[in-house]
């Protein structure tokens, strides 16, 4: 079984057009999402997936690897299930999805959302696994931008939403959890999550993963120790780069 890893980048974006090649700290925001997820361990590949020449130019620049996808691929995961058929991953084949605009992504967090798949008991109950984090910034918990999870004793997940789950009626003392946008799923889940339509849900909180929950595919979630805050608003290039100088 191949571990592969795709960071699908569009150069186009309402809020912050050209995106992925912004400058952070002297370097393209692309690189940095490049060079971090390269220092995980156990992965087979890492490829940038993306359907436009400038960012192919400026990936092939500092040493990445491009799969060029259509540009009719509507999101993500289409893009990855292009770039999968592409390079001729088979059905067991482990895909990772890093969201391009994650500049602080950390190697170790690859590696949390890889480890249900190696685990010895790992039976092929779930083809989907993704990151949480437990939220220390209190305005985040209130925040539309910052997506919130629930998961049962299992740690399966019941519901993500935008709005603040679990909300406490009483009173307020649970710790709360916010998702980080990486996934990890077999080639055979892409094809099948791909050829569902968009659902219900899924259209109401403009949240890929929900398709899968309505459509009974399960989803682990895995918390990592660390966050992955992603760029957004102009605004938020200032905060990465002097996260970035600060050592993170």
């Amino acid at each position: 079984m191949k571990t592969i890893v795709f960071i699908p980048a569009r150069y186009g974006s309402s809020r912050l057009p050209g995106k992925p090649l912004k400058l952070i700290a002297g370097k393209p925001m692309i690189q940095h999402v490049f060079e971090r997820v390269a220092k995980a361990e156990g992965l087979d590949g890492v490829y940038v997936a993306t359907d436009d020449e400038r960012i192919r130019e400026v990936v092939e620049t500092f040493g990445g690897q491009v799969v060029m996808t259509p540009p009719e691929a509507e999101s993500g995961t289409d893009r990855i299930a292009h770039a999968a058929r592409a390079l001729g991953l088979a059905d067991d084949d482990l895909i990772i999805n890093v969201q391009g605009d994650q500049p602080l992504i950390h190697p170790g967090s690859i590696e949390a959302v890889i480890s249900p798949f190696k685990a010895d008991d790992y039976r092929g109950q779930f083809e989907m696994s993704t990151l949480s984090f437990k939220i220390v910034n209190e305005a985040e918990i209130t925040s539309p931008k910052d997506v919130k999870l629930v998961t049962d004793v299992n740690g399966m997940a019941l519901y993500f939403s935008r709005a603040t789950i679990p909300h406490g009626r009483d009173y307020w003392d649970h710790d709360s959890f916010k998702h980080l946008g990486v996934y990890a799923y077999t080639k055979r889940f892409v094809d099948a999550f791909n050829a569902l339509p968009v659902s219900r849900l899924e259209n109401i909180e403009k949240l890929e993963q929900l398709r899968a929950l309505e459509n009974g595919m399960p989803i682990k979630v895995v918390l990592s120790q660390w966050d992955s805050p992603e760029v957004d608003v102009p605004g938020d290039l200032e905060m990465m780069e002097a996260l970035l100088l600060a050592g993170h």
